[in-house]
């Protein structure tokens, strides 16, 4: 939670710079040897980590680098006052000289104000005319101002790699750590003025200007555009109409004038339209009358019969003959005996040519009522459709309307006329 307050104000450098600094220190020679075993959990047990009858004074110079945000090395000259033993020749001095360097890792970068950290590296020194070495692992504290001056509390378990000369020991400082010199100020350097042409004043000076008379953009090394699709004008073969640079700045080209630019034209030499790709309406059976508009698509015929071939005129007459032999019982739609024979070759011609369908279209003079007359000449169509059915023409090929009073041939005045009225007609076609 210490930590996560420290977060709360940041300084100005987050690596540390080089500084210098001076330390008071205690060393405990006594307490991490207090018992046979030398555990620092057997130390805190024993409650005398921190007896100043067992602390000797020590005085430190150190100096710190930041290696970067998070990591800090260390060097540092002890001065310890403390009666050491050599176990070699009894002799006692007052004074011990070491030298220590180690990294120092903290959780956060050093430009907090406060920020904890962890200590390990490797010592050395002169105790009573002998040399030994440590090893100092340990944590901290600083407290930073300003990244100008740092206030650091230390504790370190030293593990002794001389135990004839000192045993394991536990190091407790205090120190104020100030930065070496000042920090540098970036000085501004002044460019010198250089007069730079630009004759038609487009923003881009004449060494790199292609259009240097002719104001223009930027992008296009300073020449104008004025169809505006990116092409210099004086690079561009159509400067008035935008096109695309792969054609020299002209539009995609049109050959054939269908309006479908030859990039997606099938067919780019022949007008056509755009559902099929630039390529004309095809004409399957070559008869001048194209499949969209041709009945008969794979039969050749002329336009007038929807390009269909023409049914012979012979085979039309007989149908028309027919037409003119049928009868119905008066007022009903019921045939007489004497239409089956003329019925019956119309439908052999129609069993003769799967092609062919027929239009059987009734009619009735205007005598009696209009809405009866149309259903009678409904009825009497039907009679003829249900006949040709009978003798073996599909339904699909015959196709009934009745007419009624409409579409008289004749004067419906007089009695022979009205007679001419009261027909039958059927039509053949092949589409």
């Amino acid at each position: 939670m210490i930590a996560l307050a420290g977060n709360a104000q940041t300084l100005k450098s987050p690596v540390k710079p080089s500084s210098f600094g001076i330390h008071f220190s205690l060393v405990d020679y006594n307490s991490p040897n207090a018992i046979d075993t030398t555990s620092l959990r057997d130390v805190f047990k024993q409650g005398d980590i921190f007896r100043l009858s067992k602390l000797n004074p020590a005085l430190s110079l150190s100096y710190w680098k930041g290696l970067n945000k998070f990591i800090d090395f260390s060097a540092k000259f002890n001065g310890i006052f403390h009666d050491y033993t050599n176990t070699k020749n009894n002799n006692t001095s007052q004074f011990g000289a070491e030298l220590e360097a180690t990294l120092n890792a903290r959780p956060i970068g050093d430009n907090h104000f406060f920020s904890p950290f962890l200590t390990a590296g490797i010592g050395g020194g002169s105790y009573a005319k002998d040399l030994g070495g440590y090893v100092p692992l340990g944590i901290g504290l600083q407290f930073n101002i300003e990244s100008q001056v740092y206030f650091l509390l230390q504790t370190q378990y030293r593990v002794s790699l001389s135990e004839n000369l000192f045993p394991n020991n536990l190091f407790h400082s205090f120190g104020v750590v100030a930065r070496i010199g000042k920090e540098k100020v970036a000085v501004p350097v002044e460019v010198p003025m250089v007069q730079i042409q630009d004759r038609d004043a487009d923003g881009v000076v004449d060494s790199l200007d292609r259009c240097p008379d002719t104001p223009g953009l930027a992008a296009l090394q300073g020449c104008p555009d004025k169809d505006g699709d990116g092409i210099a004008d004086i690079d561009d073969k159509c400067p008035d109409v935008a096109g695309l640079a792969k054609y020299q700045g002209c539009p995609i080209p049109d050959t054939d004038g269908d309006r479908i630019n030859d990039e997606v034209d099938k067919c780019p030499n022949v007008p056509g339209v755009a559902r099929y790709q630039g390529c004309p309406i095809p004409d399957t059976d070559k008869d001048g009358v194209n499949d969209e508009e041709d009945k008969c698509p794979n039969e050749a015929g002329p336009a007038s019969n929807f390009g269909c071939p023409v049914i012979d005129v012979v085979v039309v007459e007989k149908v028309n003959k027919a037409a003119h032999n049928i009868f119905f019982a008066t007022g009903s739609s019921k045939l007489l005996a004497k239409s089956f024979k003329s019925l019956k070759e119309v439908a052999q011609i129609l069993k003769d040519n799967p092609s062919y369908k027929i239009d059987i279209d009734g009619y009735t003079d205007i005598t009696g009522n209009a809405e009866k007359n149309q259903v009678l000449s409904e009825s009497r169509a039907n009679s003829v459709k249900e006949y040709l059915k009978g003798n073996g023409v599909d339904e699909s090929r015959i196709t009934v309307t009745g007419h009624g009073i409409n579409d008289p041939i004749a004067d419906n005045k007089i009695a022979a006329g009205r007679a001419k009225n009261r027909r039958v007609e059927m039509k053949l076609r092949n589409y």
